[in-house]
């Protein structure tokens, strides 16, 4: 009776100059990186009145009120909701309409593919400054039920917002999402053709499970970029009661004294949900960017 050989251990990498280098200098970039951080943090647990007397490179101090404080001066339960009711149907159906154009666009070969791609990405070149007028008179002209809009208008409501962040972010999803499925082997659409199944079968039960790494990917950062605008809600929404998680800042900002621990504290905590689901969605945000990579 013979016993299988055991794997030999893979031998390390020499520690060379220019990989020395090379990690010498993505941890100082890493350090660079966390030290506005940790001072956001360490500043938000420490009492005005101690670092004001003492500077901030003291020690000493500590305290919750500034978070306790800031959660009720800044309305954070009342913003949290708005910017939820905000962000997750607007990553939801940008997501949802992108993947449906990745996929016409990868799957089918048409005269005008290239041309709608374009046309798609070529959004994402506009600055939104330079649309604000015309995108707030075409709002303010467009009738709606009182029922959908208490304004009558896409104004003043979280559907125009809503409509604002999916038109300009479907672009970018769309050029990400069509090169992710271009590399998907056209043989599994052959075999689900073989087998009687339907465009939208494939779509659906074949595409979107494949593409679950890019999407994850995607939500993690539409979900940060949507959940930080705050350019397109000062623009289409009047009423305060409306705004989302990014106004809270002001308010904890006054017109001739601003306690920089207090802002530190719900900065802190304005940043907590993004930072909650970028590792929860961590293993399915790298494998989302990496794929490909190792493709010839």
């Amino acid at each position: 009776m013979t016993t299988s050989a055991a794997p030999l251990p893979k031998p390390r990498r020499p520690w060379t100059r220019g990989r020395i280098a090379t990690h010498a200098f993505l941890a100082f970039m890493t350090i660079l990186w966390l030290i506005p951080l940790v001072y956001a943090v360490l500043a938000s647990l420490r009492d005005y009145q101690y670092t004001a007397e003492h500077g901030y490179l003291s020690f000493g101090g500590f305290t919750l009120n500034n978070y306790v404080t800031a959660w009720q001066v800044g309305e954070f339960a009342q913003k949290f909701l708005n910017s939820a009711i905000i962000t997750i149907p607007a990553v939801a159906l940008t997501l949802f309409l992108a993947s449906m154009v990745a996929f016409v666009l990868a799957r089918f070969n048409w005269t005008f593919n290239i041309v709608m791609l374009g046309a798609f990405t070529a959004g994402n070149l506009l600055p939104p400054q330079a649309l604000l007028i015309p995108v707030y008179k075409m709002f303010q002209a467009f009738e709606v039920p009182f029922w959908f809009s208490a304004s009558g208008t896409l104004l003043n409501s979280y559907w125009g917002l809503i409509a604002v962040n999916v038109g300009f972010q479907i672009g970018f999803c769309t050029f990400v999402l069509s090169n992710y499925m271009k590399a998907l082997p056209k043989e599994i659409y052959e075999s689900a053709m073989v087998y009687g199944a339907s465009i939208w079968q494939q779509y659906w039960k074949l595409t979107l499970p494949l593409c679950r790494p890019s999407l994850a990917a995607l939500a993690t950062l539409e979900i940060t970029w949507i959940y930080n605008e705050f350019f397109w809600a000062t623009v289409l929404l009047q009423n305060g009661d409306l705004f989302p998680i990014t106004s809270s800042l002001t308010n904890l900002s006054g017109a001739f004294f601003t306690d920089n621990n207090l802002v530190a504290a719900g900065a802190v905590m304005i940043a907590l949900p993004t930072i909650i689901i970028y590792f929860a969605l961590q293993k399915h945000f790298v494998a989302g960017l990496t794929v490909g990579a190792t493709k010839g």
